[in-house]
């Protein structure tokens, strides 16, 4: 099984932004502990701050893995062309956030990619990719 996990904007920044509300440790450490969790499944990682990337990357993804997981950070709030690209792919996304965003300020709690998203899953800190994973290996 192949996922690929999309991380949008800000999240390169993980560890060293808003420990009070990521956490105090950054992706890369993060997803080496994910890829020994897992060790049945691939798991890549992709990030970057731009929409367009982020757009592209799902395109390229889009149609060969198993599953995309994708925090797509405040272009969750903005972006109409994510949303669109989700729908325009054939592999299941699940939308994954960090903190609760129904917690936060009420911009946080409008997203265009739960509709088109297989799930969601937030909230639980970085162990939310944990559950993303294992929602794709009960299919």
């Amino acid at each position: 099984m192949r996922i690929m996990i999309i991380n949008g904007p800000n999240l390169n920044l993980l560890g060293k932004r808003e420990p009070e509300v990521y956490g105090s440790t950054t992706f890369e450490t993060y997803f080496k502990q994910l890829q020994k969790k897992f060790p049945k499944v691939t798991l890549e990682y992709y990030q970057s701050n731009i929409e367009g990337e982020l757009i592209d990357k799902l395109h390229e993804v889009g149609f060969t893995y198993d599953g995309i997981i994708l925090n797509a950070g405040a272009y969750t709030h903005t972006s109409i062309g994510i949303g669109d690209a989700i729908k325009g792919v054939t592999t299941p996304v699940v939308e994954v956030h960090i903190s609760n965003t129904f917690g936060r300020e009420a911009f946080r709690h409008l997203s265009y990619i739960s509709p088109v998203a297989k799930g969601v899953i937030l909230g639980f800190g970085l162990p939310s990719y944990d559950l993303a994973v294992q929602s794709f290996e009960s299919k």
